[in-house]
């Protein structure tokens, strides 16, 4: 019977399938991340394994009945992109992105410690703010160099009130080689620079985490969210726009709060994070704010909304509403017009980019 049986197991498995003369191929998906492919032979209820790549033949057959088999394809190779990077292989990972490569991370530093060492000079040497060197600076240059002076640092900290402010602290650990982003107060530059000490010496995955949370790394985001109307009233029942909008403002708020308050501790108070929603500006705004080109978060203080147009390909502003299934012609102008503004309004990158 088709109801039991391996061909049942491939029907509810299957994701997708497409009919051609007497074969029905299936894309069958049995569990996370692992694809399969089967040929039915319709009159003989044979099954067959297949490829992808046959499986793909198939559909643009199908869509393109007349093309010459000959006719050279475009195929793109993404193998390199994935070399040397850690691939989840149980579906009990999903969720856990950052325990997996913490784990991995400490695998490979505790395999290699002295080559780990100089991955996290490296590492920490690069963090900067608008040219401000921040937590290492370029004069610590060996992994010897930098246990040292955090050995001179513990020792200078242990003698030192765990409530003293960074500023008193900065004259004299600057001469050491560290730069703010420690903390805020002895105590927390001394639990930081602990941390860092324990990873250098026995690194494990909870430590590692617990000290990348403590890096000043996020100081500027950026939130795509192109399509629909977005704005802060008269929204919500429009095309292409529900919940999503309310989420992404409450989220904002949040972000810049939780962002401010990870600069203090971090000993950073003087820097003030920024967030840019980037939208899609609509001159036929039907009665909301999305003919302007850029609007306040309200209950922010660093936060807007910027609007870019979509554009013909000869430069004229589309002004009327268009459907997220439609946008595709207009993404890379709208793309390259929206990274000159980010760019322009950042005096530079972003340092994380949120897609919605």
């Amino acid at each position: 019977p088709l109801d039991e049986g391996p061909l049942a197991e491939l029907f509810l498995a299957a994701q997708e399938a497409v009919v051609c003369e007497h074969c029905l191929h299936i894309a069958s998906r049995p569990a996370v991340a692992r694809w399969e492919f089967a040929s039915l032979d319709m009159d003989t209820l044979e099954v067959h394994e297949a490829t992808a790549a046959k499986f793909l033949r198939v559909k643009e057959r199908l869509r393109e009945p007349h093309r010459d088999p000959g006719e050279w394809l475009l195929e793109i190779d993404l193998g390199p992109f994935e070399r040397e990077f850690p691939k989840m292989e149980r579906s009990r990972s999903i969720g856990r992105g950052v325990e997996f490569l913490n784990r991995h991370l400490s695998h490979e530093l505790f395999s290699d410690k002295e080559q780990g060492g100089g991955r996290w000079l490296k590492f920490l040497r690069l963090h900067q703010y608008r040219g401000q060197h921040l937590m290492l600076s370029q004069s610590v240059k060996e992994v010897a160099e930098l246990r040292n002076a955090l050995r001179q640092a513990h020792d200078l900290l242990d003698d030192t009130d765990p409530a003293t402010p960074w500023g008193e602290l900065e004259p004299r650990l600057r001469p050491l080689g560290f730069e703010a982003g420690w903390g805020d107060t002895a105590g927390r530059v001394a639990e930081s620079m602990s941390l860092l000490a324990d990873i250098l010496e026995a690194p494990d995955p909870a430590g590692i985490e617990k000290f990348l949370s403590r890096l000043p790394m996020i100081f500027n985001l950026v939130i795509l969210s192109p399509h629909g109307f977005f704005g802060q009233a008269n929204v919500l029942g429009k095309p292409d726009t529900g919940g999503q909008v309310v989420y992404i403002l409450d989220q904002v708020r949040a972000l810049e709060q939780a962002m401010r308050q990870s600069l203090r501790e971090q000993g950073l108070a003087g820097i003030e994070p920024r967030i840019l929603i980037v939208t899609r500006l609509i001159p036929d705004a039907n009665g909301t704010t999305c003919d302007q080109a850029e609007e306040r978060v309200e209950g922010t203080e660093h936060a807007w909304i910027i609007r870019v147009p979509f554009r013909e390909a000869n430069g004229s502003v589309v002004p009327h509403w268009i459907s997220r299934f439609k946008i595709w012609p207009y993404l890379e102008r709208f793309a390259r017009e929206v990274e000159k503004e980010v760019l322009g309004r950042l005096e530079g990158r972003p340092d994380f980019i949120i897609g919605n």
